[in-house]
């Protein structure tokens, strides 16, 4: 089993970026080989995903839920076995995202992908793309408030 950690600072409120990572219906805009995610009831979700080719479905039941802070989840039956995201205030309008999942690769194929370090680029990249999605959506109340905090030197 593998474990892999990443991170992302975003430039929108920590509230916005643990907003979005809850709706779960849209990880396949920016999650690399999933297809579709459905919230089945609180706790539960479905996922479907393409691995290497091959198509795969499981569910996962949240274990922890900490609004604007921390999501966790287990996996029942897929090769990302628990995945926890915390979320962390760098100032009013940055985050940073921080993702631990543990991976449990089937086959020789998904085998020589993680000791290649496929599934850990593969995670960065869905973080980018994250990054790119809500930065692209959220708008500031006042322009110029993010603008400074962004650009600190601009003020002096």
């Amino acid at each position: 089993m593998s474990t892999i950690e990443k991170s992302i600072e975003v430039n929108v409120p920590v509230y916005t970026a643990y907003s979005l990572w809850t709706r779960f219906e849209e990880f396949p805009q920016f999650m690399e080989g999933v297809k579709e995610v459905k919230q089945l009831d609180a706790k539960r979700l479905h996922w479907k995903t393409e691995i290497v080719g091959r198509d795969k479905e499981w569910d996962a039941e949240i274990t922890e839920q900490i609004a604007d802070q921390r999501l966790a989840w287990k996996s029942r039956g897929g090769d990302i076995k628990g995945w926890v995201a915390t979320f962390h205030q760098l100032s009013d309008y940055r985050s940073k995202v921080m993702l631990q999942l543990e991976y449990d690769p089937q086959g020789f194929a998904e085998n020589v992908g993680d000791a290649l370090g496929v599934v850990s680029s593969r995670v960065q990249g869905d973080l980018e793309r994250f990054k790119e999605l809500i930065e692209k959506r959220w708008l500031p109340i006042r322009p110029e408030t993010i603008f400074d905090e962004i650009f600190p030197s601009r003020l002096k």
